[in-house]
């Protein structure tokens, strides 16, 4: 595995925008969009830090939004592929297992607990409902192979959506190791290419860091599981979570970074 290829150098940057977990929510990321479209600048760098899917009811039509933003930016300003860059999240992870669902060893139990945490509001944005998966998912590898071949072509048939899960990111961080943006979070405890999953799983007591990992003086990330976050108290933490409990709350935060790691502004969807 080439594992040079699931991190990307923010090279040259002259400000880093960053949109934590979207979560489908199509009205509240399109305030976030407009603000972008209106204050990107020559120079600067935009990602996404996992979880544009899941959970609400608008996948399909919010990675179209993403996917739209990506273009006009690019478009506009020259930009190059690695210049917009989108993380791997949970949501995004679960959601390409299900997309090779074939192999897996217990594909009824794994769709069920997929289900579970949310992806069966990605699957209805595309047009298919739980029940036909759960059916599906207990048949056999003939015919989940058959399904999963549906559902790519479904991906397929939308632009920008397949290259989208075929090239999410693991992490990104400045040339001078001083930002790293994640998903959830890092072992601390590994380099960067020994993480396996913890990117989007998380790692236990992440949360609580208080000194730097290894050169990086401000880690980004884009969800937490179970805790409050005042974006006020991120200015001063090493950790700077861009996402707030509860889901329901459908607000999404975004940030301005430079590449030393130093926040220039913080603000959430209207």
């Amino acid at each position: 595995m080439n594992t040079e290829s699931n991190f990307v150098e923010l090279k040259n940057a002259s400000r880093i925008w960053a949109i934590g977990s979207v979560h489908s929510n199509l009205d509240s990321f399109s305030s976030i969009k407009k603000f972008i479209t209106k204050s990107f600048k020559p120079n600067d760098k935009l990602i996404f830090l996992g979880n544009v899917i899941g959970l609400g009811n608008y996948s399909k039509e919010t990675l179209t939004s993403v996917i739209d933003l990506r273009f006009k930016l690019m478009s506009k300003y020259k930009l190059s592929s690695s210049e917009i860059i989108f993380l791997r999240g949970a949501q995004e992870e679960m959601f390409n297992k299900l997309l090779q669902l074939q192999i897996a060893p217990n594909p009824t139990e794994i769709v069920k607990w997929m289900f579970e945490h949310g992806v069966d509001k990605t699957l209805e944005s595309y047009g298919y409902s739980k029940q036909e998966i759960l059916n599906v998912s207990s048949t056999g590898t003939l015919s989940i192979s058959k399904w999963t071949a549906k559902l790519n072509k479904t991906i397929l048939n939308n632009p920008g959506h397949k290259e989208y899960f075929l090239n999410l990111k693991h992490a990104a961080f400045s040339p001078s190791k001083k930002i790293l943006f994640v998903n959830r979070g890092v072992d601390i405890t590994r380099p960067l290419s020994a993480q396996n999953d913890c990117f989007w799983w998380g790692y236990q007591d992440f949360s609580k860091i208080n000194k730097p990992y290894n050169t990086f003086d401000r880690i980004v990330r884009g969800y937490q599981s179970n805790r409050n976050n005042d974006l006020e108290k991120a200015k001063n933490s090493i950790i700077c979570t861009l996402f707030k409990q509860p889901l329901s709350n459908k607000t999404i935060y975004a940030g301005i970074f430079k590449e030393n790691g130093e926040i220039l502004e913080l603000f959430e969807s209207n």
